[in-house]
């Protein structure tokens, strides 16, 4: 479902040379390391190598998110990996009859930019067939719902995107009656913005097999009124899994999803910057698995992507785990790894299930004990860490609530050998705690603040939900640096717009929790990196590495923070290929 379009950037070119310039050691930006700040390959006499490169650039101020020289003013790239960071002097020796010499002109390079958590076949696919606003009156609703099944005749299942869940619950009539109203003959599926409900008609309730005396699933609520009629919303695993019915009965499903990557969601990325996803959501039942290894097949990669297998709540688990198994690959040859798997452990704060501690101030789903509720218990969790991790997997584990965080964690702790990378992601209610535990344990802490509902100006909307106290320091990734653990940063596109920049930019400023900008580029590069097992290849621009690079039109320690959020990328390199240029 294409919903979050980023606008083309205005890129610029202006001062850099793509071809056959000479480099001028004379024009050195401020900020560059000096002359004898390089590093570069050595013969065993411990003399420079002077075999050439296929690419260098020069006059740069070339940020390496490598502590121990962290400025320098020019690259050299042989073929796809880095021979030499440092000065325009040194780099000299680089410079072949072949060698294409790119002149940064004081732009500013650095590493490319890791996502470790989207959804690029959800958010890019044209499976969906409409999308509606997220307010509107119930005549609008029936209007756009009706226009969609007469656009789409044919189609077995109406599936749609777009609406706020406030207000379903805020409707006067019943949202099943108006689905029904719109479109009675048809099962019709709308997905809330934030993927935790669907809205539902009764077609749609029939073909599910769910009824007033239907049980909750694992991980799920069915929805109903006061007098336990069912409401048309499915929260969580119980819309979930009518999700994935809807979506199997499509018959170009994996072809769209293929386009979308294609021709949408791949160069978008890369426009943005960004050389290396994660898929944190890859529904293997539904033909993800297969439209991703085809892109691979086809050599059509231009990122570099780790799979994350999702974990059904509702499957056998001994099934699953042999499933799971089955599809691990972690080729070094192949820019496509499946390694990783996908779990929730809670729903969210707004729906009243991400797993808390205490009881919510209010209670919505009528869950036992108001504290939200679990797709995986710490037990269950456990026993899948216990099973996949020998294999190679790291979990990538959704944890919203203080008490799903918390449950994660003791899992990791009892089952782990400790030599994973698995990470906790949102960490929206934190008990302070924890916060020490994550460093103790290893376990990083993926976080997404580019979303505008993360800013401290929304905190206080969650006071009737959790009261002031718990409203306070969400998404604490200050709390989280101060105490050792690594940090990732993430966009969880479409929930969040994928443009790294803005995510950096709300990184910095977002008081009382905001880091500083070097640790915010860290935790969308090396750290990242770290996080998807591969920061001896890629992350920082270092000797040995392969050239994941990006090059900015502005320096971004230059910059305010309005300024940072509206960077444009010149230029993406993966393994020393230009994949985007404006």
């Amino acid at each position: 479902m294409r919903v979050i379009i980023m606008p083309i950037f205005p890129l610029l070119l202006a001062g850099l040379c793509l071809s056959g310039c000479n480099s001028d050691s004379s024009n050195t930006a401020s900020n560059s390391s000096s002359s004898n700040n390089s590093t570069h390959t050595t013969s065993p006499t411990g003399q420079p190598t002077n075999n050439g490169a296929t690419q260098v650039f020069t006059n740069g101020n070339i940020y390496t998110v490598n502590d121990t020289k962290p400025w320098a003013q020019a690259v050299a790239i042989n073929n796809n990996k880095i021979v030499f960071v440092g000065s325009n002097e040194n780099v000299q020796q680089y410079i072949g009859s072949t060698t294409q010499v790119i002149d940064l002109g004081g732009k500013m390079m650095m590493p490319g930019f890791h996502d470790v958590h989207m959804h690029p076949l959800e958010s890019g696919s044209d499976a969906t067939q409409f999308t509606i606003p997220q307010e509107a009156s119930v005549d609008t609703y029936i209007a756009l719902v009706q226009e969609a099944a007469l656009q789409n005749p044919t189609a077995q299942w109406l599936i749609g995107y777009g609406h706020n869940i406030g207000t379903l619950l805020e409707m006067s009539d019943s949202p099943l009656e108006v689905l029904d109203d719109a479109v009675p003959n048809r099962p019709v599926i709308i997905m809330e913005q934030t993927s935790h409900s669907m809205w539902v008609n009764s077609k749609a309730l029939e073909l599910a097999g769910l009824h007033t005396q239907s049980i909750d699933p694992i991980g799920g609520v069915i929805g109903r009124d006061e007098q336990m009629r069912l409401d048309g919303i499915l929260y969580d695993n119980a819309g979930n899994q009518v999700m994935e019915l809807a979506m199997r009965s499509l018959s170009n499903a994996q072809q769209n999803d293929y386009l979308g990557l294609i021709e949408y969601t791949m160069p978008a990325l890369n426009q943005a910057g960004i050389t290396s996803i994660s898929d944190a959501r890859t529904y293997w039942q539904r033909g993800h698995l297969e439209t991703w290894q085809r892109v691979a097949d086809e050599d059509k990669l231009t990122l570099r992507v780790h799979l994350g297998l999702w974990a059904y709540p509702q499957m056998n688990d001994a099934s699953q785990i042999s499933k799971l198994k089955s599809f691990y690959q972690a080729s070094p040859d192949s820019l496509l790894k499946v390694n990783q798997v996908k779990f929730y452990v809670d729903g969210i704060l707004v729906n009243t299930t991400a797993a808390m501690h205490d009881p919510y101030h209010q209670n919505w789903l009528d869950l036992e004990g108001n504290k939200g509720l679990n797709y995986f218990t710490q037990a269950r969790l456990e026993q899948y860490i216990k099973a996949l991790e020998p294999s190679g997997f790291n979990f990538n584990i959704h944890a919203i609530g203080d008490r799903g965080i918390h449950e994660a964690l003791n899992a990791i702790e009892n089952a782990s050998a400790g030599k994973s990378r698995h990470r906790l992601t949102h960490l929206e209610v934190v008990d302070p705690a924890d916060y020490a535990r994550f460093n103790k344990l290893g376990v990083i802490a993926d976080a997404q603040v580019a979303g505008d509902f993360t800013d401290p100006s929304h905190w206080p909307e969650n006071i009737p939900l959790l009261g002031a106290e718990r409203s306070q320091d969400l998404v604490p990734i200050k709390s989280l640096v101060e105490n050792q653990a690594t940090l990732t940063l993430s966009s969880d596109w479409n929930v969040s717009p994928f443009n790294p920049f803005i995510g950096i930019s709300n990184a910095i400023s977002r008081t009382p929790q905001a880091i500083t900008l070097s640790q915010a580029l860290e935790a969308y590069t090396l750290n990242s990196a770290y996080a998807m097992g591969q920061e001896h290849l890629v992350g920082s621009i270092e000797v040995g590495k392969l050239a994941d690079l990006v090059v900015l039109d502005r320096n971004l320690f230059d910059s305010t923070v309005k300024e940072i959020a509206e960077t444009n990328v010149v230029m993406t390199l993966l393994d020393g290929e230009i994949v985007y240029k404006r």
